[in-house]
């Protein structure tokens, strides 16, 4: 895995006001600082409502919506944890929960799949996993079916062009992305081998304006679904609120957000996924679903060595088990039918 150390210059040069990354998290991978500025003079600041189009991107890309945070419970659902850029594991678990075929076609019919982010960083399939999951996503829209493609913290880190986590061939996968548009002082101060993955995830840039059409928090039925967790600060903001400026950023018109660089925001947060919840950790997680009037949470991001697991009695459940090769775990997802809740792959 490279190490890129100059990826906090290019935050700098972007002028992106996200915190950088110094403490390591019993993730693996380094947790934000807390923001130097309050949560309300960031998340209520004005952004504006058009921008010209960037130049590496249509600009017919979907916009986020208000009404994009909750949708009905399907006959079946499915929820699959982060990928990190493993195609391989991608592919199998897609196809073992049903929703694609051996030639990677959508044959999922009416069924919804939430996965919960971290499509990036640690693999070399990336650009592939993307474009697949938007073509997937096409499909089960048109065959009555969904797949809600959330944003986790890789997502963003890539948008505010922290590379910590990128291999050499993320580096070479978009390489084909041209870096014309790119401000002069990016081109000038950027390695060239990066500079196809900067075009491709500043915000603005094409990969980024996908990330942007996606949620990051979603309910569907009486669950609610994000990378890594939500505390009762965030559900009162409103999950609306939250995917709209997530999405605002990505597309270029805003600054970053508070949610994607406060450690107790909804793509970092560990306190439902660690390896001891405690009481009081339920205590609040009860507060949160009863303000979002839902049963469950489901989160990614903190790797279950043992596959999925649950919490505080089933009503938190943890879906990333590593299952791309960077970890080497089991491939499992969880699936949801009313009120009965099983575990895929055992």
């Amino acid at each position: 895995m490279v190490k890129w150390t100059a990826a906090l210059l290019l935050v700098a040069l972007s002028g992106i006001p996200i915190a950088c990354h110094s403490e390591v998290s019993p993730g693996g991978e380094a947790a934000p600082q807390p923001a130097q500025r309050p949560m309300a003079s960031i998340v209520s600041a004005p952004v504006p409502t058009q921008a010209p189009a960037p130049a590496t991107a249509s600009a017919s890309v979907a916009v986020v919506s208000p009404e994009s945070a909750r949708y009905p419970a399907p006959a079946r659902l499915v929820a699959i944890g982060d990928l990190h850029g493993d195609l391989a594991a991608t592919l199998k678990i897609f196809h073992a929960v049903g929703a694609i075929d051996d030639k990677r076609q959508w044959i999922g019919g009416k069924l919804v799949v939430v996965q919960t982010g971290d499509q990036l960083d640690r693999g070399d399939g990336e650009q592939e996993i993307l474009d697949l999951l938007d073509i997937w996503r096409a499909a089960a829209k048109a065959g009555g079916g969904a797949l809600h493609i959330l944003n986790g913290n890789h997502e963003t880190m890539n948008v505010a062009l922290q590379f910590n986590h990128v291999t050499q061939g993320g580096f070479a996968d978009f390489s084909d992305v041209s870096s014309s548009a790119l401000p002069a002082t990016l081109v000038k101060q950027a390695p060239p081998h990066i500079l196809g993955r900067v075009a491709a995830f500043h915000p603005g840039g094409f990969y980024a304006l996908k990330m942007a059409a996606r949620q990051t928090v979603v309910i569907v039925g009486d669950s609610v679904f994000l990378h890594g967790g939500l505390t009762e600060r965030y559900a009162r903001l409103g999950l609306a609120r939250i995917n709209s400026e997530v999405s605002t950023w990505m597309r270029g018109l805003g600054p970053a957000p508070q949610s994607v660089a406060d450690p107790e925001g909804p793509v970092w947060l560990r306190q439902f996924s660690d390896d001891t919840v405690a009481a009081a950790d339920c205590e609040a997680l009860g507060n949160v679903l009863r303000v979002l009037g839902v049963s469950r949470m489901v989160v990614g991001h903190t790797v279950q060595r043992q596959g999925v697991t649950s919490a505080c009695d089933r009503r938190v459940w943890r879906i990333d088990v590593g299952l791309a090769s960077h970890y080497g775990g089991p491939s499992e997802a969880l699936e949801i039918r009313g009120d009965a809740v099983r575990i895929l792959g055992r």
